[in-house]
């Protein structure tokens, strides 16, 4: 897959004393700004103000924001690096609730961790920064992987429905659901975009639609309670989206909004898909109802780019996320293959048949 013409979401700058810089995304699409992050208290802000988001996306920011909190000289005291360790997951973990790649990725910072425990400060310190560069340059390998195998999913003429943003801004690199329509592109495949808003943030909107028409793909923006009539009319042909946590049935976590697009697709006979890692799959959840569901402030609803919209003396309920059950999910694209139909049964032999490892908590 080429390179596209958006900017690494993440990346990490210099040796073990680095620092990450990242696309601070509140404020595209009208600015590109890259944010500096020398502290893991400056990934954690940028992760619950989203200027970073999307699942993957976040547990490479873990993962770096766990090397940022054991830099320095301990002076050979260990007691205060593993103090240091520690401090730096809980703060990070105390983030945002639902992806499961930011606790995914936390793990995996942990078992290196305790790999290298009776080695050096400075030898820790090194395994630790060469474990988050692994994770982001896995992430975006396997992005790559998902393309290739999901593109076949995209008819030639086609109209693709997409909700939230599942692209290169949400991960290391080239996306997940997006992933697979940079493929189809490559691949000589004609196709429309409509691009739902996605409120309340509209990262549909701001991001989506950004990355799209950078990559010179024919992109329609549409209001979410457009969806039914969009499909109705016979203009899409697919929906996808990406997904933050996927439990062990094939139940799929994922932006407010992505279950009632999946009730309209089976009502207008369209199939829904989903594309994400293997490290979304959280196998220890048995089906959507034990996944937890992160809940924003009520500015983003009331008041959301700075103008007030409602009355304070409204009540606001904003759940960032919801479940689409998987029986509505036609097939489940992933960077080992594509999982269809979809069930938990399928899923446990995606696992033990592909050679791919699944998430562990260590």
């Amino acid at each position: 897959m080429s390179e596209l013409a958006v900017p690494k979401t993440i990346r990490w700058v210099g040796g073990p004393d680095g620092h990450v810089e990242l696309i601070d995304q509140t404020l595209l699409p009208e600015i590109l700004e890259i944010l500096t992050c020398r502290d893991p208290e400056a990934v954690r802000e940028a992760i619950v103000s989203l200027r970073i988001r999307g699942a993957p996306a976040i547990g490479v920011a873990a993962a770096m924001g766990q090397v940022l909190g054991v830099q320095g000289d301990f002076g050979g005291e260990k007691a205060a690096f593993d103090r240091a360790f520690a401090e730096t997951r809980e703060l990070l973990a105390g983030s945002r609730p639902t992806a499961v790649n930011l606790f995914w990725a936390l793990d995996r910072m942990e078992c290196c961790y305790r790999g290298h425990a009776d080695e050096p400060v400075e030898r820790i310190q090194e395994a630790l920064w060469r474990e988050a560069l692994a994770i982001r340059d896995e992430d975006a390998q396997m992005c790559r992987s998902i393309g290739e195998h999901g593109h076949e999913l995209v008819p030639d003429g086609a109209g693709v429905l997409t909700h939230c943003n599942a692209g290169s801004l949400a991960t290391a690199e080239y996306g997940t659901a997006l992933a697979v329509l940079y493929s189809a592109q490559e691949h000589g495949k004609s196709f429309k975009v409509y691009a739902d808003e996605t409120r309340p943030l509209l990262q549909g909107a701001r991001l989506t639609a950004w990355e799209l028409t950078r990559a010179g793909i024919d992109t329609t923006v549409i209001c979410d309670n457009m969806a039914a009539q969009v499909m109705k009319e016979g203009r899409v042909q697919l929906v996808i989206t990406g997904a933050d946590r996927i439990a062990a049935n094939g139940d799929v976590a994922n932006k407010i909004g992505t279950y009632g697009l999946a009730v309209l697709a089976k009502a207008h006979g369209i199939p829904f898909y989903v594309a994400a890692p293997s490290s979304t799959f959280d196998l220890q959840i048995p089906d959507g109802t034990a996944i937890p569901i992160e809940y924003r402030g009520q500015e983003e609803v009331r008041e959301g780019f700075g103008r007030v919209t409602a009355p304070a003396e409204a009540n606001f309920y904003s759940p960032a996320f919801d479940v689409t059950p998987a029986s509505l999910v036609a097939a489940i694209v992933t960077e080992r293959g594509v999982i269809r139909p979809v069930s938990g049964q399928k899923i446990r032999a995606f696992f033990e048949l592909s050679g791919c490892n699944a998430p562990k908590r260590y």
